[in-house]
């Protein structure tokens, strides 16, 4: 179990909003007629819906968020 801080989750929305911009900057390719994704925009997308709620519950007083299980990212 772990304490997930505000500057954590600053820095994980952080990391999600710098893939969005890479992934927009280059989403899908083809070669020859198959089409191909780099990655799930949409995934990054909830991802950073997510560590924003977490770094609005903390920058709001929260005094830090306990951690069980899997969060995204």
């Amino acid at each position: 179990m772990a304490v997930l801080t505000l500057a954590a989750a600053e820095t994980r929305l952080q990391e999600y909003l710098d893939a969005e911009q890479k992934v927009l900057a280059g989403q899908e390719y083809s070669i020859g007629t198959r089409r191909l994704k780099r990655a799930d925009l949409a995934e990054i997308r909830a991802g950073i819906d997510y560590w924003q709620q977490k770094v609005n519950e903390l920058a709001n007083g929260g005094s830090g968020i306990v951690v069980r299980g899997l969060t995204p990212g």
